[in-house]
């Protein structure tokens, strides 16, 4: 199949070099000409400006964006949907707040233009692993993008096989979900973030701890020196708390075992809040991902080995780079 890609950043290059490899035929654009012409060299098909992107589309188009969750994201379709017509697809792949996926939706649909919002996880190592996929949209859409959907997503792998999962959607073993209409893939994704950081604190609160129970408030006797490295690698060898994150927080400590390189002060993307915002409106109590992203605006004023270990955790998965702090000294 066909696919347009806009925009071609860490995750948005990759879905399109990992589609190339199933055989699939991709236009990209992006306003960055160097990362068009470096997949033009791949073998994607380049466009200078929108309108040649679109023209270079055979109908039914399919138009992914792949960019920032908010206005760019939002000033991207409006001037694309000028411009598709009756049957063409958009597919937005970012973090967008499923809520604006249904305003989109609705006023495509008008239009008799499909919408598809793709809650993608993998990151920067998804060319290789795959991606993770939760789509939100029509059934017949979804569906007919289904081989695109299929060469995107990791595969069954070496994953043992639930039992009691026969008959059920093959698609799932497979890593993607139709999880719903419009919106649902979106709000799928906004809890798997949701979780993930409180996963992200649970791990980094448990190694503050290990580094610190050598203090010297602590008597001289119950004090020990932790090797974090070889904690974290051991704790993914038959333990019951294993899983990708504790694999970066491994090869993060055995690489840097102070983490000298990070500040500690960590963004949050959106979804963490969209979540607990979530959870509010449905009374549901969500104390631990509520403190997950509460601990994530403290470490904007004051760090802690445990902001560090989220830090080296989110470059790990997504390459997301601490961001330049005014008048902050160098870690020490």
């Amino acid at each position: 199949m066909q696919l347009g890609m806009i925009g071609l950043g860490r995750m948005g290059g990759n879905i399109v070099r990992r589609l190339m490899r199933h055989g699939h035929s991709t236009v990209v654009y992006d306003k960055d000409a160097k990362a068009v012409a470096g997949l033009a060299a791949d073998g994607a098909t380049g466009s200078a400006t929108l309108e040649e992107f679109i023209s270079k589309l055979e109908r039914p188009r399919t138009a992914w964006v792949m960019l920032p969750a908010g206005h760019i994201t939002e000033t991207t379709i409006d001037k694309i949907a000028g411009v598709m017509q009756e049957g063409d697809v958009f597919i937005d792949g970012g973090n967008t707040f499923w809520q604006d996926d249904v305003r989109r939706g609705k006023a495509l649909k008008a239009r008799g233009i499909h919408y598809v919002d793709v809650g993608t996880s993998g990151g920067v190592w998804g060319l290789d692993r795959g991606y993770c996929m939760m789509i939100g949209g029509e059934k017949a859409v979804v569906d007919r993008l289904d081989p695109i959907f299929a060469a995107l997503a990791p595969g069954a792998g070496e994953i043992p096989r639930t039992e009691g999962r026969e008959g059920r959607d093959p698609r799932i073993e497979q890593g993607y979900i139709h999880a719903g209409p419009v919106g649902a893939g979106h709000f799928v994704k906004m809890i798997h973030n949701g979780i993930e950081y409180g996963l992200m604190q649970a791990y980094a609160e448990g190694f503050d701890i290990l580094k610190n129970a050598n203090i010297d408030a602590l008597p001289a006797d119950h004090r020990y020196d932790f090797d974090l490295a070889d904690i974290a690698e051991v704790w993914r060898r038959g333990s019951v708390i294993p899983s990708w994150l504790l694999d970066l927080t491994s090869t993060a400590l055995a690489d840097s075992p102070q983490l000298a390189e990070y500040s500690g002060f960590v963004e949050d993307s959106g979804e963490g809040r969209w979540t607990v915002n979530a959870a509010i409106d449905e009374a549901v109590p969500a104390e631990v991902l509520t403190a997950a992203l509460y601990t994530r605006f403290r470490s904007r004023r004051e760090h802690t080995f445990a902001e560090k270990i989220l830090s080296a955790m989110r470059a790990g998965f997504g390459g997301h780079k601490e961001p330049k702090q005014p008048g902050a000294s160098k870690p020490k």
